[in-house]
């Protein structure tokens, strides 16, 4: 009897040759695209209507049932929520990790296993590799495309029942796949950016549910140096969108600091100004891909952000649960509410949230 597996179609290309390569293997495939946003873009139209029509063209190449399932409410509660609720505490969260820990491999795995199925299944460039009953989480063989980093949070139960078909290949192979197997979407362009904000204007999404005030930009001197436009408009190490280029030296300002409490912006000028660094974080949350963490202190390396190059660093539990992070060698604006994720070798271990950093204060160490 053939395996059921539940594979999310989001009509990309990947996960499109995910369906192929599991027909090929003989699975009984069912495709289920996920509605997890209910919006119309500046047209009127639904952002996710064309891309479930893709999902479904497959799925007819393939031979395949592919149903629509609304997980609009649980995306609301669990993942936007808690995206508001970080912007209030001045943080920058990633939506798509925690879209991954509660709805993709979880929300719709508890969907799936009441359909009976075996495994579900993600067009994710990543791999699950079996050793002794444990499941482990491993970086997709395209580097360039690896997506482990954004799966970091998800458990045993999960990835013991999930496949990534595509994990082993790079995404050129993925798309002459797509191309020979006749497949409209291809060429398809990749999706970017947060699903529920499209193409839309971030700063003016976030001011339709947050209220943002006007306060003071001041440079890490104590200087009064411009306006800002509400605090929820900024990022740690941003460079852009700031206004107030013109001053000082002529290098640029970056944003390094945000103190709520006065409504304040902090902002350092030239890029390898020292306040823009840290040596350390605190990890709070860890979530750890086995269920447990390793023997401590950890020798290991870190991402604190996607496509980042690996930082080695040593990892220790505190007392209070949460992790402390120390670098090898002071980092780049390590931005508060983002994910600091753990690898040993190819072998993702896990993540926790970045809280508090510790800055560089040697303002003459030589960067």
């Amino acid at each position: 009897m053939k395996k059921k597996v539940i594979l999310g179609m989001s009509g990309g290309v990947d996960s499109s040759v995910a369906g192929l390569l599991l027909k090929e293997s003989g699975y009984d495939v069912i495709g289920i695209f996920m509605k997890n946003w209910d919006e119309k873009d500046e047209n009127g139209e639904c952002m996710a209507t064309a891309d479930a029509e893709d999902a479904r063209r497959v799925a007819d190449r393939l031979d395949i049932p592919c149903y629509t399932v609304n997980f609009e409410q649980e995306y609301w509660d669990r993942v936007f929520t808690y995206f508001l609720e970080e912007y209030e505490r001045g943080r920058t969260p990633n939506p798509d990790v925690m879209c991954n820990q509660e709805i993709k491999f979880n929300a719709f795995l508890d969907y799936a296993l009441k359909l009976e199925a075996d495994y579900i299944a993600m067009g994710h460039y990543a791999q699950v590799e079996g050793r002794d009953g444990d499941y482990y989480l491993l970086r997709g063989a395209d580097k360039n495309k690896d997506q482990s980093y954004f799966l970091s949070r998800i458990d045993q139960k999960a990835l013991s029942k999930t496949l990534f078909p595509i994990g082993h290949l790079k995404k050129d192979e993925v798309r002459k796949l797509a191309d020979e197997y006749g497949f409209h979407v291809a060429d398809k362009k990749d999706s970017t950016g947060i699903c529920f904000i499209g193409e839309r204007n971030f700063s003016q999404f976030l001011d339709r549910f947050l209220l943002a005030e006007e306060g003071d930009i001041v440079d890490v001197d104590g200087g009064k140096i411009g306006r800002h436009s509400g605090l929820i408009h900024y990022t740690l190490g941003q460079r852009k969108g700031i206004g107030i280029g013109g001053i000082g030296t002529g290098e640029p300002w970056f944003v390094v600091d945000k103190d709520l409490k006065n409504n304040i912006l902090y902002v350092a000028q030239g890029a390898k100004n020292p306040a823009l660094y840290s040596i350390s974080l605190i990890g709070e949350s860890p979530a750890w891909i086995v269920g447990h963490p390793p023997s401590m202190p950890l020798k290991c390396t870190a991402k604190f952000r996607y496509r980042q190059q690996d930082i080695p660093v040593t990892v220790d539990i505190l007392e209070d649960g949460n992790l402390h992070i120390v670098y090898d060698y002071p980092v780049k604006a390590v931005t508060p509410g983002q994910v600091a994720v753990l690898y040993q070798g190819e072998v993702c271990l896990g993540s926790s949230i970045i809280g508090k950093t510790e800055p560089l204060k040697e303002r003459n160490y030589r960067l």
